[in-house]
């Protein structure tokens, strides 16, 4: 699987080829200010470029990956790869493009990107710094033991803002040594709620008898947090498959799924992107009108009703729907029942046909949901469920889906039993466990075209 370190290669090598193109531009608007004639020769200074980057790019990347200290660690990275940089594409430059070589444009772009890199990074450090201290797009983090291995981590956290982890603290049954121990592991539930906890790394002893690791995924299964375990033992390890790593340190995922592997968030957000778009463009662009005159016509109240829901890593967010009831103080806290008289009668066509679901789109396209995956539910429902059903908040480590495997196989609608619930939940888990794209695209159809799909819609 793909580790979060795969996820800031990739990042990392956006922003400096991007950089690196810059640079390239600018210089040859300086000196030929782009003229026809010089166009063959300015392409092939972007080929050669750009391949050396990568080249020098992946043979230095896990040592300026990540960092142990502030920004300024990180120019002298920067200058060192820069200059292995400027000697691979010096031999490019000279096997590939020997008519058109210069060596005055290579200087000139290369110093301009080191320049551009430099100024680039310090500002971005700065800003991932204060959206760290504001709590803005962080996942806050709580770390279990407190040892070399945990205490490196939490350099490591701090060190690389890009990464978007907020340290909180350690959980240690040692006596406090230090201003970071905030509580012990027994503790662990309670931090996590009181602190608004998204991750807790665990650190593991295969020597000790006193490893609580299943108790801990546990509690944190039950309350839909994310868990990481970090072995004691790191060179033993390290040759280990599967295995995440996060910056020197191995790390493991007991919780792991197909859309924790970056490829396969990229596949799916970018599949989320097209459908929505296409179904925006050529659906609701001319279906939003006539529905909002319809509703209008048919009852007193808004075109949507937009409810807070629970999306991914339990975060709230705004879901929207055409209203099919007639505005009440209970749509927060009671479920659509059948023959329920709040329902309008141009409602229950919506609601029979899915219709009402629509103007999710907008919320996949924002990035709040995606087309496929488990239903966002209300809060008052994640608050009531999650303390019956134990694997419940764990359908929250994916976004929630306008339709989903739970829904194409009759599991919708009113869950006036628990064991709907448990059958709805336990849908979602083999969904994000087994997911595949192509799975997406058979619940699409499914949902159109299969009548179950439709059973217990009211």
């Amino acid at each position: 699987m793909d580790s979060r370190e795969s996820e800031l290669k990739l990042i990392y090598l956006l922003f400096d080829l991007f950089i690196l193109n810059f640079s390239i531009i600018f210089i040859a608007c300086l000196r030929f200010g782009l003229q026809a004639d010089q166009l063959n020769a300015i392409g092939n200074y972007f080929l050669q470029g750009n391949l050396a980057w990568m080249i020098t790019y992946f043979a230095f990347s896990k040592r300026n990956l990540y960092l142990r200290d502030g920004y300024f660690n990180r120019v002298k990275r920067i200058a060192k790869r820069t200059v292995f940089f400027l000697l691979i594409t010096s031999v490019l430059g000279f096997l590939m493009m020997p008519k058109f070589y210069s060596r005055s444009f290579l200087l000139e772009y290369t110093a301009t990107f080191l320049v551009c890199k430099l100024i680039f990074y310090y500002f971005l450090y700065l800003y991932l710094q204060y959206k760290r201290k504001m709590g803005l797009n962080t996942q806050r983090v709580l770390i279990v033991g407190y040892n070399k291995t945990t205490q490196l981590l939490q350099q490591i956290v701090d060190g690389n803002p890009l990464m978007g982890y907020k340290f909180c603290g350690f959980l240690t049954r040692k006596a406090p040594k230090s201003d970071d121990i905030i509580g012990r592991p027994d503790e662990l539930a309670m931090l996590v709620e009181a602190m608004n906890i998204q991750l807790v790394f665990i650190a593991v002893s295969f020597t000790s008898s006193e490893n609580n690791t299943k108790e801990y995924l546990d509690i944190c299964n039950r309350m839909g947090i994310r868990v990481r375990f970090i072995p004691d033992n790191q060179r033993w390890f390290k040759s280990r498959m599967n295995m995440e790593s996060v910056g020197s340190l191995a790390v493991f995922n007991p919780q792991e799924i197909p859309l924790d592997d970056i490829a396969a968030r990229i596949s799916k957000r970018a599949f989320d992107i097209l459908f929505s778009s296409l179904t925006i463009v050529f659906l609701l662009s001319w279906l939003l009108p006539i529905m909002a005159i319809i509703i209008k016509l048919n009852s007193k109240g808004p075109v949507f009703f937009v409810q807070n829901r629970t999306g991914m890593n339990n975060r709230d967010f705004p879901c929207i729907k055409f209203r099919s009831m007639a505005p009440n103080k209970n749509a927060d806290q009671m479920q659509a029942t059948k023959n329920d008289n709040r329902v309008t009668s141009v409602g229950r066509f919506m609601r029979k046909t899915n219709i009402d679901e629509l103007p999710q789109f907008f919320n996949v396209l924002w990035g709040q949901m995606s087309v496929v995956g488990p239903r966002p539910h209300m809060l008052k429902h994640t608050k009531e469920y999650s303390a019956l059903i134990d694997t419940y908040m764990t359908r929250h480590y994916v976004k929630p889906g306008i339709t989903g495997w739970a829904q194409v196989n009759g599991y919708r609608g009113e869950t006036d039993e628990l064991w709907k619930m448990e059958k709805r939940v336990a849908y979602d888990r083999e969904y994000m466990e087994n997911w595949s794209l192509w799975w997406d695209v058979v619940i699409i159809w499914q949902t159109v075209f299969s009548p179950k799909s439709r059973e217990n819609a009211f």
